[in-house]
């Protein structure tokens, strides 16, 4: 059977199209996929149209006959050098290519090598694949069942489909407070598939050299120093040492954890280059990318709250189960496999909580990436959130009254959760009174009461959310067991000039801004002479990488941290130059003066030029410095955001009318860059509240495999964002920062869904899983009974 033919792309979704389809959209990468090499070859993927089966035979022969096909890969030709299997980030096992069976539908089944990327493209259609069909298991609550089918026969004696259990926090505390408890809400809540569909897909171009027994590859990652490690692990027994492998990172189309992850599609082409000694660049297409890369979310949540009848929260009780599909390769870090998601407790002051959740294979693509949140944030807060409204309702509160009597209070800071975590500050009612205040909240529930009498479907939803980021500190955090450090590298020329390496990679978040900004002001020296660089593990520091909001936390710290290195010889310097007492030098940005003599002064290009070539003796030369940060804690950004929505009556057609987003990020080194990132955030809450959605039928196959049936919100459907800030300093952070990058994609889908569901809360809609698309409105609408 020849996969990408049929069952075609239409509304169902089912299998993979051919490239030549006018639907089809190319993910051409903006940046790597621009490099081109001398005698490049190109690398095409076969992938299955099945979600389960056997591989009886692959005949290669008619692939092999066509002009310009070099070579077809398989599981078998993996085999024989021990490549067909790679560690997942989670330390779990996934297949580069199969050699018995596949396991999700648009799995990697074997790799077409050729001159030409359409050459390519052909060989891929001539591979002829013959399968045998499996049973399907796409519910995780199925796979748990007795009796389901054991889809990891790869694992010495597994039983079941059951990864692992994890629970925090006090089960028998958390319990006597649900038998004591005067009220009690409970609700089960599904958090669906959705794909970070950033602009560049993923892909490489490895190229081995032969003559200096080196790999390079140029790949789109949010963590090459981690990836290096990867394929020195992978391919160590083969000769690939870590030594001998320079990843670079160029500028990136966008990541939001999507590419934190090792892809077949690399460790192939890596093998393809080392076999041939020539470049080869593999780039997914677009319905590639949306059908087999990681995925996030896939939570089954049924949540409980507890409180006193007076509004007063006591309690709280999570159950999940986490779809990771046929294998763990989340980006978590190794101590908390279900992420940070006993953050659930939110801005609440809680005597107990226990959280358990309980990682499940089925047949899907490995899932689990922490998509533009910080380790299942976005999980943690669309249920702490929901949970908050359905108790304030149940009471007959406002939600906002509701939440400014639960918040934990400035005082009791830092504030050690019920869950274990220490949050290091926070002024939550300071940020939903602001946001309150700017929207004009009183007024619009005057609104919302008028328009209910006249039959009007008007809703008001708040979301007081707490994120917490800039993983590590290493004594909690890892991955694959590299800790979350993170590293800067800060050289000052001979004339005043600066370089700054960090081990950190943006996607666009203006690292090259944030960091020379935070070195100009801790040195003096102008941003325009500071020339920053990331993403080349032969140049770089070791470092883990940009994701989960850990750049400025982590890597900006580190900036600041070399540069106090560099200041403090600095200083030695310009007491040598001055002929004065270190003790009586005083500094501003820029320069060290004499104190009571401010005339006598030397700049930090004076003293840069000194150290180079008027040092004292027995002081090393040079002014540069290393710092390898590791934070004594995370940090913890909050915000509190206020969505106000209509809903069509006749069609079930959400529309947000107002969005106010009042963020705390402590102390901000850019505005306009937050800005942006907030913006921007935003608007990726918005899509999986009311658009982006990836399901599966029974059989496996994939629903919003395309751009055809995967809503990508457009400027048409994002509303006017009106955003404000509090600033509460993390204490301490060496420059008050918090991070800011996931919080308005961790905090809008709650206010938006907290909204539909007031807006319809009078006709007896309690809860309505994201994404809330008109259809879903509709039906409730006609169930009720109300029509236009």
């Amino acid at each position: 059977m020849a996969p990408r033919t049929t069952p075609e792309v239409g509304g169902m979704g089912h299998g993979v199209k051919r490239k030549e389809d006018p639907r089809f959209i190319r993910g051409r990468g903006t940046y790597v996929d621009d490099i081109q090499l001398p005698g490049m070859l190109y690398l095409d993927i076969v992938r299955s149209p099945y979600a389960h089966a056997r591989i009886k035979s692959i005949d290669t022969s008619k692939a092999l006959a066509i002009p310009g096909v070099l070579a077809v890969i398989t599981g078998a030709d993996l085999a024989k050098y021990n490549l067909h299997w790679m560690p997942t980030l989670m330390s779990d096992t996934q297949m580069v290519l199969p050699v018995e069976k596949v396991m999700y539908q648009a799995q990697e089944v074997a790799a077409v090598l050729a001159t030409d990327r359409y050459i390519a493209a052909d060989g891929v259609e001539a591979v002829d694949v013959e399968y045998e069909p499996l049973p399907v298991v796409v519910d995780p609550l199925q796979a748990l069942r007795p009796g389901a089918p054991v889809l990891r026969t790869d694992k010495k004696d597994k039983q079941d489909n059951r990864i692992w259990h994890w629970e925090w926090g006090d089960r028998e505390a958390t319990a006597r407070a649900f038998q004591e408890a005067e009220v009690t809400v409970k609700e089960d809540i599904y958090i669906p598939r959705i794909h970070v569909a950033s602009i560049e897909t993923c892909g490489c171009i490895a190229h081995f050299d032969k003559a200096l027994d080196k790999l390079t590859v140029w790949m789109t990652t949010q963590a090459p120093h981690a990836i290096r490690t990867v394929f020195a692990l992978v391919a160590g027994h083969v000769g690939l040492a870590e030594h001998k492998i320079r990843i670079i990172s160029p500028d990136i189309g966008g990541g939001f954890g999507g590419k934190v992850p090792v892809y077949p599609g690399y460790v192939i082409a890596v093998a393809a280059s080392v076999l041939t000694g020539k470049p080869v660049k593999w780039m997914e297409d677009r319905m590639e990318n949306l059908q087999a890369d990681s995925f996030a979310r896939d939570y089954h949540i049924t949540a409980e709250l507890a409180a006193k009848k007076d509004g007063t929260l006591t309690a709280l009780r999570i159950k999940t189960i986490a779809d990771h599909g046929y294998t763990d390769a989340a980006a978590n870090p190794s101590k908390f496999p279900a992420g940070l998601f006993h953050i659930c407790t939110g801005s609440y002051d809680f005597r107990a909580a226990h959280v358990e959740v309980d990682g499940v294979y089925t047949n899907k693509p490995p899932g689990g990436i922490a998509y533009r949140c910080s380790f299942r944030v976005t999980e943690a807060v669309l249920t702490i959130e929901r949970m908050a409204d359905l108790m304030a309702h149940d009471l007959g509160m406002d939600p906002a009254e509701f939440r400014l009597r639960n918040f934990i209070k400035p005082e009791q800071f830092p504030y050690k959760s019920a869950l274990g975590w220490e949050y290091d500050s926070g002024a939550y009612a300071a940020a939903l009174h602001k946001a309150m205040e700017k929207i004009g909240y009183a007024e619009l529930r005057r609104e919302q009461a008028e328009k209910r009498r006249r039959g009007e479907l008007m809703g008001i939803g708040i979301s007081s959310f707490t994120e917490i980021v800039g993983a590590g500190p290493s004594k909690h955090f890892d991955i694959l067991g590299l800790k979350m450090f993170d590293s800067a590298e800060i050289r000052i020329h001979p004339t005043g000039k600066a370089i700054a390496r960090f081990g950190t990679r943006s996607q666009g978040q203006g690292h090259e801004t944030t960091y020379a900004q935070i070195i100009a002001e801790e040195l003096g020296i102008p941003v325009a002479d500071i020339q920053v660089e990331e993403g080349d593990t032969d140049t770089a520091p070791y470092g883990l990488g940009t994701y989960a909001s850990r750049s400025t936390p982590v890597a900006g710290a580190a900036g600041a941290m070399a540069c106090r290195k560099i200041r403090d010889k600095a200083r030695k310097i310009a007491a040598h130059l001055l002929e004065a007492s270190e003790d009586d030098l005083a500094w501003e940005p820029g320069k060290f003066s004499v104190k009571g003599a401010p005339n006598r002064f030397k700049t930090i290009q004076d003293i840069a030029f000194a150290a180079y070539t008027n040092h004292p003796q027995g002081m090393e030369a040079g002014l540069e410095a290393v710092s390898y940060y590791d934070p004594p804690n995370l940090t913890y950004p909050f915000g509190s955001y206020i969505c106000v929505v209509d809903i069509d009556k006749g069609t079930g057609q959400v529309r947000v009318r107002r969005f106010v987003a009042v963020d705390d990020c402590g102390n901000i080194i850019n505005p306009m860059i937050v800005e942006g990132q907030i913006h921007g955030g935003l608007t990726m809450g918005l899509a999986p509240a009311l658009f982006e959605e990836i399901s599966y039928d029974a059989e496996g196959n994939i629903r919003g495999g395309s751009f055809m049936d995967y809503l990508l919100p457009t400027a048409m459907e994002t509303p006017k964002w009106e955003t404000d800030k509090t600033c509460t300093p993390s204490p301490h952070h060496p420059l008050g920062a918090k991070g800011v990058g996931e919080s308005a994609t961790v905090g809008a889908p709650a206010a938006i869904a907290n909204a539909v569901v007031d807006a319809l809360w009078h006709l007896g809609v309690r809860h309505i899983d994201i994404p809330i698309t008109p259809l879903k409105v509709w039906k409730l609408l006609r169930e009720r009974g109300i029509s236009e």
